[in-house]
């Protein structure tokens, strides 16, 4: 990759925060963005906070505008932001349901037309989608998550036969049970219970999402394209 501007939205915490963290330390310059106002805790210069809220498209065409003065265009796309709004399905209310997908579908939508255009007339690009393992085997309590998720693996599967012939990626990584504090909520019993149903007896962590991530974004991966991998100790096997 010869311009290397890594975009990443969700980066304030968790996995986000860890992918912008881990692609600085791969010599890149980070855009990141979270829907409130927020600074990277690393200090370098080569990280860009900015808010963003990827349900309005003006605020991200506004965005692309500010990124391309500047010559800050991505090359790689990491479409990490993502919301959960947990209830059983008969509770579920229809703003638990809009909200969810607004941002983990609609969002990834938003980011990616956007940005396509100029890895298009480029010739070159990566764009790499978080979903989840919610997404592949679902999980109660979560039919909004767990759809939002699941389309992101035909978005990926779709766009990455529009988009190769231009020398562009899509790929999809479905994280498991990682430990960040979107997991923090859990009691020890269910921590354990959980670890029991995990081959390697472990929660992951978020180096063991981002060491794949960029694997993906790099040159190595230039032959992988369309292709959904579970980040998630053998918790599922397919």
């Amino acid at each position: 990759m010869n311009n290397k501007v890594v975009f990443i939205s969700g980066a304030s915490r968790g996995i986000g925060e860890s992918l912008a963290n881990y692609f600085v330390e791969k010599d890149y310059y980070v855009v990141g963005t979270s829907r409130n106002d927020f600074n990277f805790k690393n200090k370098t210069k080569n990280l860009l906070p900015i808010k963003l809220d990827i349900t309005c498209r003006e605020s991200i065409k506004n965005c692309f505008n500010d990124l391309k003065e500047k010559n800050l265009l991505p090359t790689v796309l990491i479409n990490n932001a993502g919301i959960t709004s947990d209830q059983l399905f008969l509770r579920m209310k229809d703003e638990e349901w809009d909200d969810v997908i607004s941002t983990n579908l609609t969002g990834v939508f938003n980011l990616t037309k956007i940005f396509i255009k100029n890895m298009i007339k480029n010739k070159e690009g990566r764009i790499i989608n978080i979903s989840s393992i919610s997404g592949l085997m679902g999980n109660p309590g979560q039919v909004n998550y767990s759809s939002s998720k699941a389309a992101l693996n035909g978005f990926t599967k779709s766009l990455a036969k529009e988009v190769g012939s231009r020398n562009i990626t899509v790929n999809n990584v479905a994280p498991g049970f990682i430990d960040t504090d979107m997991t923090s909520y859990l009691q020890e019993d269910a921590k354990k219970e959980i670890i029991n149903t995990i081959p390697l007896q472990r929660l992951g962590n978020v180096d063991d999402v981002s060491k794949l991530v960029y694997f993906l974004a790099s040159d190595e991966a230039s032959y992988i394209t369309g292709q959904t991998i579970s980040v998630d100790g053998g918790l599922l096997m397919y």
